[in-house]
């Protein structure tokens, strides 16, 4: 999943490029935002091919998403704290090289043939990943006049889509095309090792020419690290910020976060398997892996196609539109047989499009200077991603595919209910 998450920066701070830079701070920022959304959309390839592998349930198999997305949990602060002590340039460096050992960490797991290793090797990455965010999106934001700095994130954001529209489609012919030609329940002890390295050295080899690409970008980086003029952050006490949970609007919101990327995450995890159905395109992994595209697709083609339509509707409209529209799609996915519903679920991705940006800026409406204190509470909750989609395992392995998609459908309500809910004036709390 790829996911789009504020930057989780201490206020007061700030950053200038150099004149001589600017252009070059911008595409390398953009180059972020499509490193870290197609690597997150990968996790949607791993998926299915380690719980053929290890012979897991689905809700085992959600744990490749849960040990991913609890580094968003775990690392949110930790890396706008890095922020504060050594930069933006220094902590993407960071990051990247986080990013770099994580995708590293494949070749033991692969040598190991545990499950839980894989899962390590999965955190270190994410780890990775949170701490690029957390600089990515405010740097995007500064560089340049403030009157055009949400252009230029939802520019920058395009490219996050499209980093998870072909990353998952080159990662289902690289990693699924030897998808159940072995059957691992029928092998034991030594022969059944042997298959799982044998079987997983496709993951090491992909996720090995990702950290060569990351290791460079971090050399690159790191060169350029003078190419920001910054201005360090006034030292703030971090745990301030949970206070703002007392604002209901903002409350809310940062729960309608936890239950959009949960949402995403957890129909994004299934949608191989449910695709493979008998009953709705059944086929191949590896074909059912090349639809992954339209739904992460449908959330590039919505994203800019809501961009037009914010500016002419009222934010919570939309929002209530478009989530409603997605309980729609799920229950007639779910309702409906052959390729109706394949392509229902699928369509669920354009929907998605707008409700990140849409809950935050709702959300995070009326905080004023303390916006940024604000965005690294909603990062955090962007641990939904690990927890919704064990939830959804946990049902499919009880109730089927199909019954299994209430709970990101409980999801789309509540979303649904926040916007009807953010469509009356905010009264400000001045106190907190």
């Amino acid at each position: 999943m790829a996911v789009d998450t504020p930057g989780a920066v201490p206020a007061g701070g700030g950053a200038t490029p150099g004149a001589a830079y600017s252009g070059d701070l911008q595409a390398f920022v953009l180059v972020l935002f499509f490193a870290f959304g197609g690597i997150t959309s990968l996790n949607d390839v791993l998926t299915p091919k380690l719980k053929d592998l290890f012979t897991l349930t689905y809700h085992e198999a959600m744990l490749v998403q849960s040990a991913f997305f609890a580094a968003y949990f775990i690392m949110s602060i930790p890396a706008a704290a890095l922020v504060r002590r050594i930069g933006y340039m220094r902590s993407a460096s960071v990051g990247l090289l986080a990013m770099t050992a994580g995708c590293l960490l494949f070749v033991p797991a692969s040598a190991s043939g545990q499950f839980g290793v894989f899962l390590v090797a999965l955190f270190v990455l994410a780890a990775g990943i949170t701490t690029v965010q957390v600089v990515a999106n405010p740097l995007i934001s500064m560089l340049g006049p403030p009157v055009t700095a949400s252009s230029r994130l939802t520019f920058a954001q395009a490219f996050n889509s499209l980093g998870t529209t072909i990353f998952p489609y080159v990662g289902s012919l690289l990693i699924l095309g030897s998808l159940a030609k072995v059957d691992p329940r029928r092998l034991a002890g030594a022969a059944l090792a042997a298959y799982r390295v044998a079987e997983t050295r496709v993951i090491v080899h992909t996720y090995l020419g990702l950290a060569l690409a990351l290791f460079l970008l971090a050399a690159v980086v790191w060169l350029r690290r003078r190419s920001l003029i910054e201005t360090p952050a006034a030292p703030a006490p971090i745990l301030r910020a949970f206070d703002l949970l007392r604002r209901p609007r903002f409350a809310f919101g940062t729960a309608c976060i936890f239950l959009y990327v949960g949402a995403e995450v957890a129909i994004g995890s299934l949608i191989v398997n449910y695709l493979l159905q008998d009953s709705v395109f059944g086929g191949a992994a590896v074909d059912a892996g090349k639809h992954l595209p339209v739904y992460w697709g449908g959330a590039m083609v919505g994203r800019f196609a809501g961009a037009y339509v914010l500016r002419r509707f009222a934010p919570a409209k939309v929002l209530a539109c478009v989530a409603a529209a997605a309980m729609t799609l799920i229950v007639l996915s779910a309702n409906s047989t052959g390729g109706f519903s394949g392509w229902a679920l699928l369509s669920v991705g354009l929907f998605n499009s707008i409700m990140f940006p849409t809950i935050f800026a709702l959300a995070s409406e009326g905080l004023g200077g303390r916006a940024a204190e604000g965005s690294g509470v909603i990062c955090m909750a962007i641990v939904g991603g690990a927890i919704v989609p064990l939830a959804a395992g946990q049902a499919a392995d009880q109730w089927g595919l199909k019954l299994a998609l209430a709970v990101p459908a409980v999801c789309y309500f509540g979303i649904f209910v926040f916007a009807l809910f953010a469509r009356r004036p905010l009264l400000v709390d001045r106190t907190v």
